[in-house]
């Protein structure tokens, strides 16, 4: 006899909210960064700074951190010529810690 199984819909919805932030971190290049900032704490940093920190170019970081800005987990906040990013995603936040993400 085959029983008949459900699964409850929001258990699938979260599929649709976690997906799109895995795929951003899918990337070493990108969870190197976000790891970084996370590790930074609160605040913002800017492009020069990470490409340092992370031993990355600057055009390989500027490019990371503005595909974050675009899919919501980091805001960027322009200051003359620089532009400065933060986290503002809380699931990335709380991701982070959950794959070892420390503070400073």
């Amino acid at each position: 006899m085959i029983m008949s199984r459900s699964v409850p819909e929001n258990l699938l919805a979260l599929a649709d909210t976690w997906s799109p932030l895995f795929k951003v971190l899918g990337d070493p290049t990108r969870l190197r960064l976000l790891l970084t900032m996370h590790y930074l704490g609160p605040g913002s940093a800017s492009v020069s700074e990470l490409a340092e920190l992370t031993g990355l170019r600057t055009a390989t970081t500027s490019a990371a951190l503005k595909l974050m800005q675009q899919s919501g987990i980091l805001t960027a906040e322009r200051d003359g010529r620089q532009t400065f990013y933060s986290v503002a995603n809380s699931e990335a936040h709380t991701l982070l810690h959950h794959i070892g993400g420390i503070h400073e």
